[in-house]
């Protein structure tokens, strides 16, 4: 396993601050109509993307997940400002402005989305793996889904033939309490989804999601098995989210209480908390890396706000292949 030193916990305390911070702007323009559509904050989930990225190669390792993904691509390498960018649906944008908040890509940094259907990652992750087992590829594909997704149809074929090929892939369930409103008790007998991999003999556990060095352990250990030719691997992960399904979601179904309860156990808190225990950084020395934080977000905000628009011809430049396609209308 990757050593957990010192570098690696003032990493994670300026990456997470940096996630959260970044999607805290995006709410506040949210509200100002400058992004538009659905929005899905990850708020209270850091740790699981900055333990599995310790793990990974990024080199070579590919990631792939749902709609909850602006974060992941910046934790891939992808420039923050363009995430912000595509999000303000401006050609600047990681898909030009044409993918918005559900949809964010970049092959270059072997981060394959941000899907709108729900579980329609999962079979995609494992024919991401079997791609790089065809040809021979030393490469391990991380494909997440949310507790709702699990109860698809998908994830159990999925589960199947990743099994049946002993394919490099780890498959991770951020169970964050809630598929949108509804709470894992109300879908199904069993609240610990991490069972799920028993049925296919698959190697599966649940992990504390609100602990980056937790997380940075079982996925290493996933990784490492898939990269050897052990096959998949399935991970629970137990997080929370402090904020709503979507902006659009009031909440109703949860109490005040039970998020400040929550948040007692926030990540960034706690990798905060073992920087000044362990003498990691002082607090001055996490006040100039706060401010750090706060001066990237604005230079985001700035890069989104000053890019343009795109232009209408790019609904045709970027859908269609062939020049003279019939229904194209060539003077716009």
């Amino acid at each position: 396993m990757k050593k957990i030193t010192k570098e690696v916990y003032l990493k994670w305390y300026e990456d997470m601050l940096f996630w959260r911070k970044f999607e805290d702007k995006l709410a506040a323009v949210y509200i100002q109509q400058k992004v538009r559509g659905f929005l899905h904050l990850y708020n209270g989930q850091e740790a699981v993307l900055a333990g599995s990225l310790h793990a990974m190669d990024l080199t070579k390792d590919r990631m792939i997940t749902a709609y909850r993904n602006h974060v992941q691509p910046i934790g891939m390498g992808v420039d923050p400002k363009k995430v912000m960018a595509e999000l303000y649906g401006k050609v600047t944008g990681t898909s030009k402005g044409m993918g918005g908040s559900m949809h964010i890509f970049s092959k270059e940094h072997r981060f394959y989305g941000g899907h709108g259907i729900v579980g329609g990652q999962i079979p995609l992750g494992a024919g991401l793996a079997f791609a790089d087992k065809y040809f021979k590829r030393d490469a391990v594909t991380l494909c997440y889904m949310g507790d709702g997704a699990v109860r698809q149809g998908s994830l159990h074929e999925a589960f199947n033939l990743a099994m049946l090929w002993q394919l490099p892939v780890v498959f991770i369930c951020e169970n964050n309490g809630y598929a949108m409103g509804t709470s894992v008790a109300r879908t199904a007998h069993t609240t610990e989804i991490w069972k799920l991999g028993l049925g296919y003999e698959m190697p599966c556990t649940d992990v504390d999601g609100m602990d980056p060095a937790a997380v940075a352990k079982e996925v290493d250990v996933a990784i490492e098995r898939a990269r050897t030719g052990g096959g998949p691997t399935f991970l629970e992960m137990k997080t929370y989210r402090y904020r709503g399904h979507s902006m659009s979601d009031a909440q109703h179904y949860r109490t005040k209480e039970e998020v400040e309860e929550y948040k007692k156990i926030d990540p960034i808190t706690q990798v905060k908390d073992v920087l000044l225990e362990k003498n990691y950084a002082t607090e001055e020395e996490i006040k100039e890396m706060d401010k750090r934080v706060k001066d990237l977000v604005k230079e985001c905000e700035k890069f989104a706000e000053d890019s343009d628009f795109p232009p209408i011809e790019q609904l045709y430049d970027t859908v269609y292949e062939q020049e003279n396609y019939p229904f194209i209308p060539h003077k716009l």
